[in-house]
């Protein structure tokens, strides 16, 4: 049954699927995942996913102590079911963007076009945290922190709705 003057349903475009790249998924790209999700929300930027992957997750692993806790002191949420996830082909694939933590990341997937990487957008790596102090966890959210108006400003334009 049809009602009548019923307008039709509004399809919105899909969204854009940014993807962080790290080493185990577990320290580095969660942050950024996290960071520019947060970031995003704050400019009320919508039609945009963001997610994180690593080159080599381990079986098991999970999100750092100490990624969690430098979040945390941020103010920034992470999604509380988050497990290390391995990139795949078809995420890469199916992705706007992939932006890699290190050039030695961006290399190892380089035959891919929508592939980049930290160095070649804010000019800096960012290091491995892995196995260090909290500190060392702070500075490198920091660093991810810093970026992440360059990353918006190049990749992320206020999409229109239809």
């Amino acid at each position: 049954m049809e009602r009548k003057n019923a307008e039709p349903k509004k399809r919105s475009a899909p969204k854009k699927k940014i993807i962080f790249v790290c080493t185990g998924n577990t320290c580095r790209s969660p942050m950024a995942e996290a960071a520019l999700r947060k970031e995003l929300r704050r400019r009320k930027i919508a039609g945009y996913t963001v997610s994180s992957a690593g080159l080599r997750v381990e079986a098991g692993s999970a999100l750092s102590p100490n990624s969690a806790q430098a979040l945390a002191e941020a103010k920034i949420t992470v999604n509380k079911t988050f497990k290390p996830k391995q990139l795949t082909e078809k995420m890469i694939k199916g992705a706007y963007l992939v932006v890699c933590m290190t050039e030695r990341h961006r290399f190892s997937l380089e035959k891919y076009p929508n592939v980049t990487s930290f160095p070649l957008l804010c000019g800096r790596e960012i290091p491995d945290p892995y196995g260090q102090d909290i500190d060392v966890y702070r500075v490198t959210l920091r660093r991810i922190r810093e970026c992440l108006p360059l990353i918006i400003e190049r990749y992320c334009p206020v999409l229109k709705e239809d």
